[in-house]
């Protein structure tokens, strides 16, 4: 195949021919019903550290709502919309020179948005997920024993709700192709496979061969 890639049985049937469907299946699983996105930006993050040990990288955590702070109301004369108030806490990590990590948190980031969330009965369950994706903005900076940094950070908000799809099924999937065993390299081995180098330095005219 181009490029190497060998795709496999699955991959053909779906890109080749969708005739291959051979049956509707129903699935449970979560649907996005709304959606909508966000970004914050803190240009300086301070946090106490070591002078003798400063910070080499900085690491992100998946951000989370915060336990009990998820209020959703009605919006007066505005069916199937709510408002939907939300704190979201982002951990990080810093690593230093020496491996040592300093755990904490971005600022707290106060959602008040209004989201699509359709009127349904009382036993049906919608969820709001909330994803990110934090960056470091420039470099980090100290003074004395003081890191600051700056973060940008996406965010996006679902609404979610677990249903029962109807959808095309191509049956069960193909049997899968067999494991790699690990094998630790023998490097004499590669060594065999090595082209044998030129012994000698070049001459005049191999280098220059139309001269100067």
């Amino acid at each position: 195949m181009a490029n190497g890639y060998d795709p496999s049985p699955g991959e053909l049937i779906v890109e080749n021919d969708l005739s291959y469907i051979t049956e509707t299946v129903c699935i449970i699983t979560d649907k996005v019903y709304s959606h909508c996105q966000q970004r914050e930006c803190f240009p300086e993050i301070s946090v106490e550290i070591d002078e003798c040990d400063p910070p080499v990288s900085i690491t992100f955590k998946e951000g989370f709502i915060v336990e009990g702070s998820l209020i959703v109301t009605d919006i007066p004369n505005r069916p199937n919309f709510k408002r939907v108030r939300f704190t979201i806490r982002i951990p990080f990590q810093i690593t230093t020179k020496c491996g040592n990590v300093i755990d904490g948190f971005l600022p707290d980031i106060f959602k008040d948005i209004v989201l699509f969330i359709p009127d349904s009965r009382d036993e049906f369950n919608f969820r709001i997920v909330v994803e990110t994706s934090s960056r470091l903005l420039g470099e980090i900076t100290i003074t004395g024993n003081i890191a600051t940094f700056a973060v940008g950070v996406f965010i996006i908000v679902k609404v979610v709700g677990r249903v029962q799809l109807l959808i095309p099924a191509f049956g069960f999937c193909p049997e899968p192709p067999a494991c790699e065993e690990f094998n630790p390299e023998d490097i004499c081995e590669t060594f065999e496979y090595e082209p044998f180098p030129d012994f000698f330095p070049p001459q005049f005219e191999d280098l220059y061969p139309n001269g100067l």
